[in-house]
């Protein structure tokens, strides 16, 4: 069905709230999360509305003909499908509190084996690094973020110590990453530099307890403007993905679709059915000018801007 497959990264700008609806939980807006892991990801279908709504804005109309035939018609779905289908963003890269450096990148065996397997879909997986060499508890040879103690590498993230060892393969991983997020017009290059030497590979189930235990929570509140105090019932929290995260979805492009009629009246006039690739290549091409793009809540807040970066 589709003949063309791409990666779609997507660097946290800003904290995130992909939200999945009231919680009976800690806390009341939680973020999506993948049911078997646990991993904080974006639905499918929240990412193509927030794709369609910045492809929109930048070709500025609701009814251009490439818009309609790559996300589908905006009013009458039964009309026709899009040609381009979006996978869930999965986790990639999360960004945790160090005692040295700031921050460190982890990841975690799991997700890498999935990043392999995904990239295997899109035809572009890197013969280096070979994802399938990287062992947990590594870290860059390069890294800012270790001290030693008794001729141990150690890191501290968060209130955690964890022995880690400097890995060739984990290296090139950050140095590949580094390269396919930080090296266009515009970026800093600090980011570049700091991913290529603060990325650690963690077990699976210290990355799961990262990531399920560290997110940003904040609190709100309303303010009654008669009392001056907090409004009643007007008290929540709401859980974001931390800036710096990094996440990725495959995109992929199938020839258009359209109704058998249409297609012949399209002929008649020296017309033909629009493949693929032509379509991918619009996506490509307007998603690179977009560049930053705007994904779930509290958008008025700041909140959920991204950097897209498409491979």
């Amino acid at each position: 069905m589709f003949q063309q497959t791409k990666t779609l990264f997507l660097v946290c700008e800003t904290p995130l709230h992909a939200g999945s609806g009231d919680s009976l939980g800690v806390v009341d807006l939680p973020i999506q999360r993948e049911r078997h892991t646990q991993f904080p990801k974006i639905e499918a279908s929240s990412l193509k509305g927030a794709l369609r709504e910045a492809f929109e804005s930048k070709l500025k109309s609701r009814k251009d003909d490439q818009i309609i035939r790559a996300f589908g018609p905006d009013e009458d779905g039964a009309d026709h499908a899009g040609a381009m289908a979006f996978s869930d963003a999965r986790l990639l890269l999360f960004p945790v509190k160090s005692m040295k450096g700031v921050f460190a990148w982890v990841t975690c065996p799991k997700v890498l084996k999935q990043l392999q397997r995904d990239l295997t879909i899109a035809n572009s997986l890197p013969s280096d690094p070979d994802l399938s060499k990287i062992e947990k508890n590594t870290c860059c040879k390069s890294a800012d973020i270790t001290y030693v103690i008794a001729n141990k590498d150690k890191i501290v993230l968060e209130e955690y110590t964890f022995t880690v060892k400097k890995d060739n393969e984990t290296s090139k991983l950050a140095i590949w990453l580094s390269e396919k997020l930080f090296t266009h017009t515009g970026i800093e290059p600090f980011w570049k530099d700091h991913l290529s030497k603060n990325l650690v590979v963690l077990s699976d189930d210290d990355f799961t307890d990262f990531v399920t235990l560290s997110t940003e929570v904040i609190t709100r509140i309303k303010i009654n403007n008669d009392t001056g105090t907090v409004q009643t019932g007007a008290l929540f929290n709401e859980e974001y993905l931390p800036a710096e995260s990094v996440l990725y979805s495959l995109v992929m492009a199938a020839n258009e679709f359209i109704d058998k009629d249409k297609l012949k009246e399209r002929e008649k006039q020296g017309g033909a059915r629009i493949g693929a690739t032509k379509i991918m290549s619009f996506f490509e091409t307007t998603i690179e000018q977009i560049s930053y793009l705007q994904i779930g809540g509290n958008a008025t807040l700041g909140k959920g801007i991204v950097h897209a970066v498409i491979s």
